[in-house]
């Protein structure tokens, strides 16, 4: 007998069984479960099972938050329940019998978008880096930059813009690569869809504005002008999306002894033509749109109100698994603004909810079991990872969440009404810092206090004035 046989036993049990298990598999700290009938799973007794941190469900899924041991608990429980073992990918196609057609759409953002987080991450934090030696003057009096008395500098200065230019400049090779991929698509075709996008022929797009004359291709009957999509996102989504559509059909039609040789070529010429005089200029105008609406409502005289309401409700977004768009449209706004200022709002929301269950650890200090889950659940919030948190405690006692909630709306209405803006998506949580550009670095640190001060403070007055009664859980 294993660490966790008996749990596991337990557990499915409590699932309903193996005949209700569609597809299970894990993540780095839960389990995920596909279920021919959710309804059948009886979540009081499972959140009552000793190595169960908290349950939810998102897209499609019942998860049942383990923590660090949750590779040893699916293998053990993959033994007991005698189901085979399952990938994510599969998992989620399975999940999908469970979602409506807006879960589905997030779903479906969440995969293209989910891969390319990383290196976002680090173009961030690179660009941020950049900024800090290169366009702050710390030296000789504030009057020169460290680029500028210092030759070793100005060459990490210069030589990490190829990074930066690759992560964001080309970001279109990715998005049409994770398109394409995510629809079964061959990815090799959507990175060179990608790259007819953003090629060194075309004029780049940061230019067109300024151009005298734009080049063209000329056809004799027609012509299309050479623009670029650097870092534009919506022109590559739905380029990717038709080259999976002319891809998956052609498949179906064209006799396998010659699809190598046809299908590559009918589906990647229509589309990269369609690309460049439908769904380039299309994409750009929708996408100028909406980063227009956004900035204009966090830069408005109601961007307070704005800003409380997103930092209000972001963290009940992330249950629902609506944050997902989130990571869209703070894509578009670096690519028109050269920076966001939604995302800050996200990281604040983040360190909230850690902020919340720190509190939990002082107010419940004393209790050894718990602190097994909050100590750990507390310190991933803080590096960006919330879900231990959020549901192994703020929801389940209820006013944590909700005084997360509160400090979050307050540091994000300090964090917009100082125009706080980031390079780019960052860790959501503490180190998220680095992402912010550097002239606007001390008031988001005041907004960060405010988000770890207020929630802490906030959750020990409801812990004692009576609000521990309250329980966003039936």
């Amino acid at each position: 007998m294993t660490k966790f046989t008996e749990s596991a036993k337990e557990l499915l049990e409590h699932v309903g069984g193996k005949e209700n298990i569609a597809a299970v598999t894990h993540c780095v700290t839960r389990m995920r479960f596909v279920l021919n009938d959710p309804s059948k799973a009886d979540v009081t007794k499972i959140e009552a099972l000793k190595p169960v941190k908290g349950t939810f469900t998102q897209a499609g899924q019942f998860q049942v938050i383990i923590g660090n041991d949750v590779s040893t608990f699916y293998n053990d429980f993959v033994k007991v329940a005698g189901v085979s073992e399952a990938s994510k990918d599969e998992a989620k196609v399975a999940a999908k019998q469970n979602m409506n057609w807006l879960q589905r759409m997030i779903a479906h953002l969440a995969d293209i978008f989910t891969p390319l987080i990383p290196a976002l991450v680090v173009g961030g934090l690179i660009l941020g880096f950049r900024n800090v030696i290169g366009d702050i003057k710390l030296l000789e009096d504030g009057t020169k930059t460290i680029v500028e008395v210092s030759q070793f500098w100005a060459g990490v200065h210069a030589f990490l813009w190829l990074i930066g230019e690759a992560v964001f400049h080309f970001l279109p090779v990715g998005i049409t690569w994770a398109v394409a991929r995510k629809m079964g698509a061959t990815p090799i075709l959507g990175i060179v869809l990608g790259i007819t996008l953003v090629s060194p022929q075309l004029l780049n797009a940061y230019g067109v504005a300024g151009a005298k004359e734009i080049p063209t291709w000329d056809f004799g009957f027609a012509q299309i002008e050479m623009i670029g999509y650097q870092a534009q996102v919506i022109p590559a989504i739905l380029a990717g999306f038709v080259l999976s559509f002319l891809e998956l059909r052609l498949r179906k039609i064209v006799p396998n002894s010659i699809s190598m040789i046809v299908v590559p070529f009918l589906a990647l010429i229509p589309t990269v033509l369609i690309a460049h005089t439908v769904l380039g200029p299309i994409g750009w105008t929708i996408g100028s749109w909406i980063s227009d609406v956004v900035y204009t409502s966090l830069t408005s005289a109601f961007g307070w109100l704005f800003a409380a309401i997103f930092g209000f409700a972001y963290a009940p977004l992330v249950i629902t698994g609506l944050h997902h768009m989130t990571n869209a449209i703070d894509l578009q706004l670096m690519s028109e603004l050269g920076g966001t200022n939604l995302w800050p709002m996200i990281a604040l929301s983040n360190i909230a909810q850690g902020s919340a269950v720190l509190a939990m650890i002082f107010i419940n200090r004393k209790n050894e079991e718990e602190k097994q889950v909050s100590i750990p659940a507390a310190i991933s919030c803080y590096l960006g990872v919330t879900e231990p948190a959020m549901f192994g405690i703020n929801l389940k006692y209820g006013f944590p969440f909700l005084a997360a909630m509160i400090g979050s709306l307050v540091a994000a209405v300090i964090s917009v009404g100082s125009d706080v803006m980031a390079n780019s998506i960052g860790v959501g949580g503490l180190p998220g810092f680095l992402s912010i550009q550097p002239q606007h670095m001390m008031m988001f640190a005041i907004a960060m206090l405010v988000a770890i001060v207020v929630p802490f403070i906030l959750t020990i007055i409801f812990a004692k004035t009576g609000m521990n009664k309250f329980s966003f859980k039936k």
